[in-house]
């Protein structure tokens, strides 16, 4: 009992030698005060005395302001929410949402990115963009943190590996979407046609909606619908797994781009052109009951459940699996992943992590399944919480449930110049500018010479 007044009148002596500059200078990052001195450390080791100083205290109470990027905030529940139940439990963070439109997305983050911004978190929207930004050194390695905190990647089902490139991983996947067919029941019960099942071909969606395509002007219904993005077509095309669409050979395209646009002559489906220059939404098409079916992915649910509970339609819709080719097992998809980055320049790394770590965590998929989203992490507490909302469309389950899931894009050194050459000729396609066979011979080409280089 006599040795600790020792002690402890020892470790101020030293403190006060440091302190009148007698002693190292103390570490940028540091909030206490610290001392060389093995002395002084066994000292304060055998004090006991592990309370953090009370800078320390203060340093972890100051307000933290992070910025993430997004898209559709006001057609996205799920951005808000997720933030709300991180900023429930830490309150003194507070996350601001910067919105980038989702059509010039990544060529403004590219932007925002190379003159140096330092917004904290960045939203990888798809592959080209983590692709871009991580061989740029735009976006922090993430394995030290995990290693440091211990994180299990398992719960991520394969997602985490994807976003894995020469041993280092850069995001943490939240969302994980795979794509469906919505359809609108009650065009489908006025029309006398039977609802979609959950094993039907593209060759049969094509025949039902020419069977629900009817009226003309404001008043006609189409019957299905292709959005702007080249995904809407192309996926179809990899489902059997023999193709992907970084390629040196693009004629296993051929068949859908040649039923989609006989469609779009048909007037089955709405014009790419119209709805180019009028940047019209998928949503608003379908909200509206334009359109008797949708392929779209699993995103769109949670826009259709907070709409339709907002009162901004008033009919019956469905889900079921996404069309198949002819030979491939129903439930073969596509799917996409969704993830979230550190900015390389960003003043708040720590916070970021943290952060980033919850939103893609458990809980974070617990809120963004709380909106009608499908989290990377699907375990079954969260899985519960998807099934429970109110609004879910009945034999949503069943529709969910896949054989296999096709990556929208795989990782490729190239593959932001592949998708680049991607848009430009599926846009020459839709608009007619050229035949089906020479934007194909264009892609093989172009493509085929983009990979060489």
């Amino acid at each position: 009992m006599k040795k600790y007044p020792l002690i402890t009148l020892f470790v101020v002596l030293i403190f006060a030698l440091v302190a009148c500059g007698g002693g190292a200078a103390e570490p940028a990052e540091s909030s206490s005060t610290e001392t060389e001195s093995t002395t002084a450390e066994q000292a304060v080791e055998e004090s006991a005395v592990e309370e953090p100083a009370a800078e320390e205290q203060e340093t972890a109470a100051e307000p933290i302001t992070l910025k993430m990027t997004a898209w559709d905030i006001a057609t996205t529940p799920y951005w808000q929410a997720v933030i709300d139940a991180y900023e429930a439990q830490n309150p003194n963070v507070q996350v601001e949402l910067v919105e980038i439109s989702s059509q010039e997305y990544q060529d403004k983050v590219n932007i925002m990115l190379s003159g140096g911004d330092d917004t904290d978190i960045i939203t990888v929207k798809d592959i080209p963009g983590y692709s871009a930004m991580l061989t740029r050194g735009q976006i922090v390695p993430l394995n030290s943190y995990i290693e440091a905190d211990g994180l299990d990647l398992s719960p991520y089902s394969g997602a985490a590996e994807e976003l894995t490139y020469e041993g280092s991983i850069y995001a943490l996947p939240f969302r994980s979407d795979i794509w469906v067919l919505y359809y609108n029941k009650d065009l489908f019960d006025a029309a006398g046609v039977a609802y979609p099942t959950n094993d039907m071909t593209w060759e049969e969606l094509d025949a039902v909606a020419r069977e629900l395509t009817s009226g003309s002007g404001n008043e006609k219904v189409y019957g299905t619908h292709f959005h702007t993005w080249r995904s809407t077509v192309q996926l179809g095309t990899v489902q059997d797994g023999e193709n992907t669409v970084i390629a040196t050979d693009y004629s296993f395209m051929q068949p859908m781009y040649d039923m989609v646009t006989a469609m779009q002559d048909d007037g089955i489906v709405m014009d790419f052109g119209s709805l180019k220059a009028g940047q019209i939404h998928y949503s608003s098409v379908f909200k509206n009951a334009q359109i008797a079916t949708l392929p779209m992915g699993s995103w769109f649910i949670g826009s259709l459940i907070a709409a339709e509970q907002a009162g901004e339609f008033d009919f019956d819709w469905g889900v079921v699996k996404y069309p198949h080719p002819e030979g491939v097992a129903a439930g073969t998809t596509a799917g996409t992943l969704t993830s979230l980055a550190i900015n390389s320049h960003s003043n708040n790394k720590d916070a970021a992590w943290d952060f980033i770590k919850f939103y893609s965590g458990v809980e974070g998929a617990k809120a963004l399944a709380a909106t009608g989203n499908l989290p990377a992490i699907r375990t079954p507490e969260v899985l519960e919480v998807f099934a429970s909302l109110e609004g879910m469309p009945e034999g949503l389950d069943e529709a969910l449930q896949t054989t296999a899931v096709r990556l929208e894009l795989p990782m490729h050194p190239q593959v932001g110049a592949v998708e680049q050459i991607l848009n430009e000729e599926h846009e020459l396609i839709m608009t007619s500018s050229v035949s089906v066979d020479e934007g194909i011979g264009s892609m093989t080409s172009r493509i085929s010479e983009a990979l060489n280089q």
